[in-house]
């Protein structure tokens, strides 16, 4: 096969088929139109939702050489062309409800000079309404809307919880026309990252399909493992194709997994194995609200949901499992049918994404990140050479770091950090369990985040260890208590009371035990036992 151009960056589809790798979608989006006519997809960013968008813009244009050779080349009606309104809110909607406002007339009047209808006047959502009467009534044929990051002005305004609400609210009103034209409208889609309740389009549109958690489309948008060994099988020479899986595949809507589209691209571009789609855009709120929240960062690894709580998103009331998950930083894992709705558990996708949140989550968690890093980044020397006394000398070093202020901010009962919290030094004599979450967090992020084989709350018959780590053919188990003050010795009796190495002795590796016990009088390790079995 002959090595194509990289379509990095291209959202264009008549420019990709020109002489780009293209991973045909055609057979999704004939589907959409022949078993429905109004959609909303989630995808978190990068993941080719505009590509697709304009992929569907070219087939109801009728543009057949376009797709010869294409999943929907024979089925299509070629003889029929439909008026296409083309929104998209992908460069932002600036910081304002006023700027919004504006950016939306634009859009509205590329579509009037495109289309070659009257320019409208009036209210945006009326001039919408005009839009696509007009059009219905020039090209004798029901007009298509395909609206793009349609929640992107809300999502940019975050921060601003006012804005976003505003924002939200004039969005409301401009997709909420569209009920009412349902008689003049072919095909709607609509994408976006989030689902946000309150934007008129959920509750006005009756027969809106959502279709971002359904098996049948889990890989409308992204690469499947087949289009990895196909499309791109020009670029896998000198790439271990096991490890382009466990670094980038895994993000799953209930059905086949996928890779992001960004990640692999610039893979095969650059030749190495980063964290690219992570460090394109990675907003500083989400890491800023989980250490807000005081988020147990082991509960990552398995969190639960219900299908309204990963597809409810409002400004005033983000679930944390709806935000990680729409935002792609944690996907379906495993989906749990129970007498009701289903449930599902939720898991990071792959390594990329489980090591660079977690890193960025450990340097939000430390008073110096940059020294946070470097010390994670000494820690896979010291468990291959089994040292033991470097590990405990290096997760001393950090917490001695650590100003009592810090502790202060510790969540009452959750033990979770809340650096937004004030604290005294009096406050910082709080109950045991007011550390702990901090402390097992902490902990976790430092092995995550060099993306090593953790196990957090690793389940056996006889309870749950705190983590279990695998590296350089060894098993590392390690289980965590606070005391008030001295010693006990009880978190390392604890493991061997469980027997929780029972499980990893078959390996034939050695299997290290180690009991770490935590004051919340000095705020560091007071005991650092180890024992270690062998079958």
């Amino acid at each position: 096969m002959t090595r194509q151009k990289l379509p990095i960056g291209v959202q264009t589809f008549a420019k990709i088929r020109r002489d780009h790798y293209y991973v045909d979608k055609t057979g999704y989006a004939q589907r959409l139109v022949d078993e429905g006519g109004t959609y909303f997809l989630s995808r978190p960013r990068r993941f080719g939702k505009s590509l697709f968008l304009d992929t569907l813009a070219e087939m109801f244009a009728g543009n057949k050489a376009l797709f010869e050779g294409l999943a929907c080349y024979d089925t299509w009606d070629w003889d029929t062309a439909y008026p296409v309104v083309r929104i998209s809110f992908g460069s932002g909607g600036g910081s304002s409800r006023a700027e919004m406002d504006q950016r939306t007339g634009e859009i509205l009047a590329s579509n009037e000079r495109r289309l070659g209808v009257p320019e409208g006047s009036g209210s945006l959502p009326g001039r919408l309404s005009l839009l696509v009467e007009a059009a219905e009534a020039r090209y004798g044929q029901p007009v298509v809307v395909l609206v793009d990051e349609y929640d992107k002005p809300i999502l940019d305004n975050l921060t601003d919880p006012e804005a976003a609400r505003q924002m939200r609210d004039g969005l409301r009103y401009l997709y909420g026309v569209l009920k009412d034209l349902d008689a003049h409208l072919k095909f709607v889609l609509l994408t976006g990252v989030s689902k946000f309740s309150k934007v008129n389009i959920f509750s006005g549109l009756n027969n809106l399909n959502d279709i971002t958690i359904d098996p049948r489309y889990s890989a409308v948008c992204g690469y499947t493992d087949d289009d990895v060994d196909t499309v791109f099988a020009p670029e896998l020479d000198g790439l271990d194709r096991d490890k382009i899986r466990q670094w980038y595949n895994g993000y799953s809507w209930t059905g086949q997994t996928v890779y992001n589209p960004y990640d692999l691209l610039l893979l095969f571009d650059k030749r190495r194995f980063a964290p690219h789609w992570f460090e394109s855009g990675t907003p500083k709120f989400l890491v800023d609200m989980l250490v807000q929240r005081r988020f147990h960062l082991p509960d990552l690894e398995r969190l639960e949901a219900s299908s309204s709580m990963l597809s409810t998103f409002e400004v005033d009331d983000m679930s944390t499992e709806a935000l990680l998950f729409q935002t792609g930083y944690l996907t379906v894992r495993q989906t749990v049918e129970t007498v009701g709705l289903p449930r599902y558990v939720l898991g990071f996708p792959n390594m990329e994404v489980r090591a660079s949140l977690t890193e960025a989550l450990l340097k939000a968690c430390s008073p110096d990140p940059g020294q946070a890093v470097v010390r994670a980044g000494r820690l896979p020397d010291l468990l291959a050479a089994a040292d033991f006394a470097g590990i405990e000398a290096l997760f001393k070093a950090h917490f001695e770091s650590i100003p009592y202020n810090w502790y202060a901010r510790l969540g009452r009962t959750t033990g979770r950090l809340d650096p937004s919290s004030a604290g005294t030094e009096k406050d910082s004599t709080a109950p045991i369990a007011r550390y702990e979450g901090y402390y097992s967090s902490v902990f976790y992020a430092f092995f995550a985040s060099l993306g090593l084989d953790v196990v957090p709350e690793d389940a056996s018959n006889t309870g749950r260890l705190d983590l279990a780590v695998r590296y350089a053919g060894q098993v590392f188990l390690f289980e965590l208590k606070v005391v008030a003050d001295q010693p006990t010795g009880a978190a390392l009796q604890q493991v061997k009371d469980r027997h929780y190495a029972d499980k990893y002795l078959a390996d034939g590796v050695p299997v290290h035990q180690i009991g770490i016990e935590f004051s919340s009088q000095a705020r560091n390790i007071v005991a650092f036992e180890v024992e270690t079995v062998t079958l």
